[in-house]
């Protein structure tokens, strides 16, 4: 994740302040999105040979033919702050002129310079949600809102407009996690080494998803069954027992998805796998990736079904994948 410490031309870091990057930002919109679902946890007992997905990325929609289509959380919110921004713009529009001496960027009827970010730019969103009073940020780092709970995304329209009233300042969220410790305890790869801060190197989302070539072996067997992201340390809190189930049409969740068959995803070809996951941000972690991953998810089943498979995918020209089902076919002859 080197991108973070990207720095400007006079050696600050580009997403220490969004004033760095963005100069004319005098205010910033932070929207919250929940897609949390009725459907089972993580942590619960899992289906006989299945792997994990990270509920965010099971997202569908419903096309106008009526078939349901991956989504992608980045796209569809990024989509709205784009009719939030033409919403203010028309709102804001007027036929009265600017006084003399007036700043157009402070005049409230004046063109505005804005920009929309949805894990995609120089800023912090949840540095931004935090200041905004949408939550505290948890020991496991996640956005924790008192209601909603932790599953929500993020999206930021930064602007140039003033505050109405800056001397109304925001009252920060207080920090209620408490003394609990639960997602530190319940990280199996020990990323959470320290409260409020997270090891990327041993997240095993990082590893998962943006992670490319071999993964170390010592992460392997705390990586489960998790072909993609992973979803423990909020599925152990506290604050996401009672929060509200989504409702979200473009974000529905994918039945194929959650909890899907190691045989299903390790049996998918390039094509199919462009096929299914276009639009969707599994794709992200690229055809190879997600294999390595299902192999190191057959690796801890503990199932000899999967020794076949996974000496073919020993013989793979991709690194990553061929050391992880090497190292998966090492871990079931011990298992036997």
């Amino acid at each position: 994740m080197r991108y973070l410490e990207r720095r400007d031309e006079h050696s600050r870091l580009v997403r220490e302040r969004t004033s760095i990057p963005f100069p004319w930002a005098r205010s910033a919109i932070v929207c919250f999105a929940s897609y949390h679902s009725s459907e089972m946890l993580s942590t619960k007992t899992p289906p006989a040979r299945s792997g994990w997905i990270a509920r965010y990325a099971w997202s569908s929609r419903i096309d106008e033919q009526g078939t349901r289509r991956p989504s992608d959380y980045h796209k569809v919110l990024l989509k709205r702050l784009h009719a939030l921004d033409a919403r203010l713009r028309h709102e804001l529009s007027s036929s009265r002129e600017i006084s003399p001496g007036d700043e157009p960027s402070a005049h409230p009827n004046a063109e505005f310079e804005t920009r929309c970010y949805v894990d995609t730019g120089p800023v912090v969103e949840r540095s931004l949600a935090t200041a905004a009073g949408l939550g505290w940020t948890g020991k496991n780092t996640c956005l924790i809102h008192s209601r909603l709970g932790s599953f929500g995304l993020l999206a930021v329209l930064l602007t140039s407009l003033p505050v109405a009233n800056e001397s109304a300042a925001i009252l920060p969220h207080p920090d209620r996690c408490g003394t609990c410790t639960r997602c530190i305890e319940a990280c199996p790869t020990n990323a959470l080494d320290v409260p409020y801060q997270m090891n990327a190197s041993r997240c095993i989302s990082y590893l998962t998803i943006e992670h490319h070539g071999p993964i170390d072996e010592a992460l392997m067997a705390g990586i489960g069954r998790q072909v993609f992201g992973c979803d423990i340390c909020q599925d152990v809190c506290p604050w996401n027992r009672k929060a509200p189930i989504a409702a979200d049409p473009q974000m529905e969740p994918r039945p194929e998805l959650i909890n899907p068959l190691l045989d299903w995803l390790a049996d998918m070809d390039q094509a199919e796998f462009e096929s299914r996951f276009n639009g969707s941000p599994v794709r992200r972690a690229g055809f190879d990736g997600l294999r390595r991953n299902i192999a190191i998810a057959m690796g801890n089943s503990g199932l000899d079904r999967y020794v076949p498979v996974l000496k073919k995918l020993s013989d793979a020209t991709e690194e990553g994948l061929r050391t992880a089902a090497q190292w998966a076919l090492a871990r079931l002859s011990i298992v036997d």
